[in-house]
């Protein structure tokens, strides 16, 4: 087989695929999905360029046990699957010291730079630049204690590229005219934003790709397997793929084919969940976050999007419907409503215990190369992402340092890592 595969139908593996097959390469993307929608369908559509700051850091452990699902907040550990996420934590905890937290902050900093600027690209590219919609976000607090310290977190916080200002009056006006509670503060983010429709980004990298000249079939990789020093893709029906080169970026299933390899991958699905129903009640706002809820409200269109939670588990679990009823729960306290029928999402955000993606060349096969791993940051990061990817695998030098994400930072341990 000639050329490159692409291991994976997510927005990170469509966007790799077109720029790999706008650099010149014969590309096949295999969606192991087929018609399934995956996590980056479900997202809030935030470009989220204010997330410079790793989730795993001292602060995330020490906030962890007032934000538990039990005790009213978004976070939550499905017991069934502690068989999952019981090593993945102990990683988590290691990797979420002050130097660890120093480290991935320059990492993604250096990553995310770039992020809006290549949306700017690929959204000019795709003859749709109103696919990037750049109003940045605006976060609320609903008591004044809450508002004090939120406002006080995000100015010592670094946010990269994205701007901090006071909430303008005229929007806190209109946010108070849609819902309920009176809000006590609030803050707007500048140079951040979001995509229109995130399911029509997916539809129009496919449209992008096939009018390329790329390829795209539907299949599952059953495994990957080291033959003289090349990778070779086993099918589930059996037939076995040996392209010049292999790019993994399916999401939560690329830790088990990279372990394959000899790889350690230690990936972990991070759920999350929206509800999503007509918005015809809800005004023409940039993504608004109450903060006091982790709870964040898009309008996509004439259909407004309600998202949260971070549930750690295995991918195919059952979805919880105790979340869904705690985002409805949000929405009427909040007074606020979601006209005709009313659609119920869960999806899995592929996620490494250090909050960092991974995004490199591996050291174990000659044409294997990797993208995954991107947590919440996956439809932030995808653009820059695909340029990177194509760069590495073209043999240019990608314009960013990608030391920080090679996946050998896990067998090496943290100490030689922070230190790169």
């Amino acid at each position: 087989m000639s050329g490159t595969l692409v291991i994976g139908g997510g927005v990170v593996g469509k966007a790799c695929a077109l720029a790999l097959r706008r650099a010149g390469e014969s590309v096949t993307l295999l969606d192991p999905q087929g018609s399934a929608r995956p996590a980056s369908y479900g997202n809030a559509g935030h470009i989220a360029t204010e997330q410079v700051a790793p989730l795993a850091s001292p602060a995330a452990l020490a906030s962890a046990f007032r934000r538990l699902f039990a005790l009213g907040g978004a976070l939550d550990f499905r017991l069934a699957d502690i068989g999952a996420w019981g090593p993945w934590a102990a990683r988590f905890v290691a990797a979420s010291t002050a130097d660890g937290a120093a480290h991935g902050q320059r990492a993604l900093s250096g990553l995310l730079k770039n992020a809006l600027p290549a949306w700017r690209r690929l959204a000019e590219s795709l003859g749709r630049p109103d696919l990037l919609i750049e109003r940045g976000h605006v976060v609320v607090w609903e008591s004044a204690a809450s508002a004090r310290a939120g406002r006080a977190a995000w100015e010592a916080a670094d946010i990269g590229q994205a701007r901090l200002a006071p909430l303008a009056e005229p929007t806190k006006a209109r946010l108070e005219q849609l819902i309920q509670p009176a809000i006590a503060g609030g803050v707007a983010f500048q140079n951040t934003g979001q995509v229109s429709d995130p399911a029509l980004v997916l539809r129009l990298l496919d449209e992008a790709f096939d009018a390329a000249g790329g390829r795209r079939r539907v299949g599952q990789v059953r495994r990957l397997a080291n033959v003289d020093g090349r990778v070779v893709a086993e099918l589930s029906d059996g037939q076995q793929l040996a392209p010049e080169r292999v790019l993994v970026a399916g999401g939560v299933g690329s830790g088990a084919l990279m372990r394959g390899l000899g790889h350690v991958a230690p990936i972990i699905a991070e759920r999350g969940y929206h509800l999503e129903g007509g918005a015809d009640h809800w005004d023409d706002l940039p993504p608004v976050v109450f903060e006091d809820r982790s709870l964040i409200l898009t309008r996509f269109g004439d259909r407004l999007r309600a998202a949260s939670f971070v549930e750690f588990g295995r991918e195919a679990s059952p979805a919880d419907p105790r979340k869904w009823a705690r985002l409805r729960r949000h929405l009427s306290e909040l007074d606020v409503s979601l006209e005709g029928p009313v659609a119920e999402w869960m999806g899995a955000r592929p996620t490494l215990p250090d909050y960092l993606p991974a995004i490199g060349a591996s050291r174990r096969v000659d044409n294997l190369y990797y993208a995954f791993g991107h947590q919440h940051l996956g439809l932030t990061l995808a653009a820059t992402t695909g340029e990177r990817v194509a760069a590495l695998v073209g043999g240019a030098a990608p314009a960013t340092d990608l030391a920080p994400f090679d996946l050998a930072r896990f067998e090496r341990g943290w100490n030689t890592r922070s230190n790169a």
